[in-house]
């Protein structure tokens, strides 16, 4: 079965890797110090639900992306939070499972942790902040795309890239951006040695007769890291970069596959949870519905047409947050803080409960859990003749929630449109069961942030 492939910055994993022993680590002292360690099998699977406990605190503070906590204070008020909100977590598991922790074993273990995982986020940070650890990048071309991937370098902190320079023969044209020129392309070799470059990124619109073949085939041979700027964006971004993207970059690129395992996989997962959500959320529904027919006139679900797998075309329901007279005639966008929502709708569109009914179109197979959202046709039509490639997000089934959701703000516009088609080809090139459970894990924290739809 095909895993999840997704690009993980070695910085990132060696955070998580190293706090998964300093937790656990910490859990097992403390219950050796007070003697309650048990049997071997009974003490794994506390230490285990723990540190998962404590990590998904972690987790939901923000502090596993390095590049939205980088700074020290920052990092050490993170670091606070997600600590006090594993002593909450830590507290409550103690009160459901009184086995599993005792009052002494959980006070030392939170202490341990209140010292312990600062002075390890700081010490971190500081090693990480030493040039001699990073990779050293020349950026071939100083045009729109390599200036995009420039800046996407310079704004991240997972990646362990510094941007050293650009070498580009239209330097004297386009010099007024983002770094140093250093030279032209017959300055390639010289350039790499003189600044000790250990990666070339290829950020040139227009190759055809432009790239110095040679000089870059002997870095390559050296053991230079020679990549195309829409790889390397990829890998930083989370994302596809559309802009002047080839249809030969599709074809060949990897991924945009799925095994018949994993669609079976995918789909059984569909099937169990719509299942078990739909059970489960008849009383919450039951609520909802009474309380959208109470707040205004109206039906209580909306039903429309969208496009799915395919271009085949279903119907979608959810609650109706909108007054009945929102749309007349010509489709138009919703907009962020859209007036046409009622009270109650405002709400259920934050918490997502009017996406609900669609667990039914889950299981009828319209839609699966985690995809690209689905849009109206009308709107599709003008997207597609609009942006590029907008078409292939219909090469999988549509989800209730999904990549770009998670990354992306409510969007109304084609510029909007265009940036979650980036976050959409991101998915479909990279998906995969265990990426699934990671964009539902972000879209609970989503809804917690209370980042939904306005």
């Amino acid at each position: 079965m095909k895993v999840f492939n997704r690009q993980v910055s070695g910085r990132s994993l060696t955070v998580f890797g190293f706090e998964t022993l300093l937790i656990s680590g910490s859990v097992l002292l403390a219950a050796q110090v007070h003697g309650v360690l048990g049997h071997a099998a009974d003490a794994i699977w506390k230490v285990v639900l723990v540190t998962a406990l404590c990590e998904l605190c972690f987790y939901y503070n923000d502090l596993y992306d390095l590049t939205r906590v980088h700074a020290a204070t920052e990092l050490v008020v993170h670091v606070l939070q997600g600590t006090g909100a594993a002593a909450i977590a830590l507290a409550v598991l103690s009160v459901v499972l009184p086995s599993m922790l005792g009052g002494g074993t959980f006070i030392t273990t939170l202490g341990m942790l209140l010292i312990a995982i600062p002075l390890w986020r700081l010490a971190f940070l500081g090693l990480t902040s030493e040039p001699y650890l990073e990779d050293r990048v020349l950026i071939v071309g100083t045009g729109t795309l390599a200036q995009t991937v420039a800046r996407q370098i310079r704004c991240q902190h997972d990646f362990a890239y510094r941007v050293v320079g650009f070498i580009d023969d239209a330097a004297a044209v386009e010099r007024g951006g983002a770094g140093p020129v250093l030279g032209s392309h017959a300055d390639l070799s010289r350039v790499i040695a003189q600044h000790g470059i250990t990666r070339v990124i290829i950020g040139l619109a227009d190759r055809r007769g432009h790239l110095p073949i040679q000089d870059l085939l002997h870095a390559k041979l050296a053991g230079v890291c020679v990549e195309d700027a829409a790889t390397t964006y990829e890998r930083l971004a989370g994302k596809i970069l559309v802009d002047d993207l080839k249809p030969s970059w599709l074809i060949f690129s990897d991924g945009f596959q799925a095994s018949r395992l994993t669609r079976f996989g995918k789909r059984a997962f569909d099937l169990v949870f719509a299942l078990a959500g739909f059970i489960l959320a008849i009383p919450i529904m039951a609520l909802t519905a009474l309380a959208v027919t109470l707040d205004s006139r109206g039906p209580i679900f909306y039903c429309q047409e969208r496009v799915g797998e395919n271009g085949r075309l279903f119907t979608l329901c959810k609650f109706r947050s909108m007054r009945t007279d929102a749309e007349q005639g010509t489709p138009i966008w919703a907009k962020d803080k859209d007036d046409r929502v009622t009270r109650v709708g405002r709400f259920i569109r934050l918490t997502r409960l009017d996406e609900l009914p669609q667990f039914w179109n889950v299981l009828r197979g319209d839609m699966s859990f985690v995809g690209p959202r689905p849009e109206r046709q009308f709107f599709v039509e003008q997207l597609e003749a609009a942006i590029p490639f907008y078409a292939a997000r219909h090469a999988v089934k549509p989800g209730v929630t999904g990549w770009a959701q998670v990354k992306y703000r409510y969007g109304a516009s084609v510029e909007d449109a265009l940036e979650k088609l980036r976050y959409d080809l991101y998915y479909i090139k990279h998906r995969s069961l265990v990426f699934d459970l990671t964009i539902l894990l972000d879209t609970v924290k989503v809804i917690v942030a209370r980042k939904g739809a306005q």
